[in-house]
């Protein structure tokens, strides 16, 4: 092995691997200068938890000459019976260290070793990687090499994998960090805190598609059921929503009890307000038709369901709002005021989606006039519009 070059590489990981800065890039760096620097390498796989809501871990797999493969797993991987018999669990649950040799009858209780010795795999380790917060993640080695690995390169793959620990850990925390903030504000919301958008009053003028729906009955419902049971329910009903949303290029930006605010951001410099518009309806049609068919067995009965939603156009203030360091990012401004009053009005109606007559101005078609309405707070009536297939909630 060459000595200096496994220095050289150490030191650029004690460094950040700075000059990849992307998962992907720096995974390839690292593991194509160890074999510059005579590791016989074949197979390198770097396995790291998440905190995610659906997402359980993250994987990054290098092969030589190959694109390096970034998969994910769901927590369903941990009743998985391979996830059980691997050696990554016992990296996992204890941080030791795994040696499998194909060659080993006692290796035999890892099923993966038999895949790996039809590959020609001679050896296998799977390392600990630390982080400093005491989690344990973890790294698996193999090579092609007759023999397996030389003792001298064990020890090698064990100085490196410590400095290797502390910038996945970095790269991990990072986006962890932007996994959160997307999960807990929005994606939008999450880019502009993670950019820099982090003091009370940061805010911008936006203009958006305004969304804004609300379970019908949700008082009622609460009272009567259990709380686990209504967190359930609240849990499916927003999966009707947020599938659309999130597909047709809204921002889910809060939770109100059993309201939904979201967003679909127009350019004003692309004049693309019809296009988004479209998209926000083909979402509200996808979500109704959603809600319709969800039903909730309890006890001998089946709980149906009805939503009401408001569609309105217009100028938002899109920032950081709250008193001392406790903020909020999230919209406000007369528009989305108008969208929650056309909410109760769709209410009133018995309507399941409404529309302002600036959006339906904009994405026209497929609409019935349901007249003029005064509004809280506004000194001037709105006209207001309902999709012309409905008469009545569904």
């Amino acid at each position: 092995m060459d000595v200096s070059e496994l220095q050289k590489l150490t030191d650029w990981l004690i460094d950040g691997g700075r000059s990849r800065a992307s998962p992907k890039s720096f995974m390839a760096e690292t593991c194509e200068r160890m074999v510059a620097a005579g590791l016989p390498l074949w197979r390198v796989g770097v396995f790291v938890r998440t905190l995610h809501p659906e997402i359980y871990g993250r994987s990054f797999i290098w092969k030589p000459g190959a694109e390096v493969e970034i998969g994910s797993v769901d927590y369903n991987i941990l009743q998985s019976p391979d996830f059980h018999t691997s050696p990554l669990i016992i990296v996992f649950q204890h941080g030791l260290e795994v040696r499998a040799r194909p060659d080993d009858p006692q290796s035999r209780r890892f099923p993966i070793i038999d895949d790996l010795r039809a590959e020609g795999v001679t050896d296998y380790v799977a390392l600990p990687l630390p982080f400093i917060g005491g989690t344990v993640n973890a790294s698996s080695w193999t090579t092609k090499q007759p023999g397996g690995f030389t003792d001298e390169q064990l020890v090698a793959l064990r100085s490196l994998a410590k400095p290797l620990a502390r910038v996945v850990e970095i790269l991990s925390l990072n986006r962890m960090a932007a996994s959160l903030l997307d999960t807990y504000v929005g994606n939008s919301a999450g880019e502009r805190i993670m950019g820099g958008q982090i003091r009370r009053g940061h805010t911008e003028m936006m203009n958006a598609a305004i969304w804004l729906s609300d379970l019908r009955g949700f008082t009622a419902l609460s009272d009567r059921l259990p709380a686990e049971t209504v967190v359930d329910i609240l849990n499916q009903y927003f999966d009707c929503q947020v599938a659309a949303i999130k597909k047709h290029g809204g921002d889910v930006l809060k939770y109100m009890g059993d309201g939904l605010l979201a967003v679909f951001p127009i350019d004003e410099y692309v004049g693309d307000e019809q296009k988004v518009c479209s998209h926000v309806l083909e979402a509200a049609h996808e979500s109704r038709a959603s809600v319709a068919e969800l039903n909730y067995p309890i006890g001998d009965a089946v709980e149906r369901f009805r939503f009401g939603l408001a569609l309105h156009v217009g100028r938002i203030l899109y920032g950081n709002i709250g008193g001392g360091n406790r903020l909020d990012f999230t919209c406000i401004g007369p528009a989305v005021n108008l969208a929650a009053r056309l909410e109760k009005i769709a209410s009133q109606l018995g309507r399941t989606v409404v529309a302002s007559e600036g959006f339906a101005g904009i994405c026209r078609g497929g609409w019935s006039e349901l007249g003029e309405f005064p509004v809280a707070g506004f000194a001037k009536a709105e006209r207001v519009y309902g999709l012309a297939d409905e008469t009545s909630a569904s």
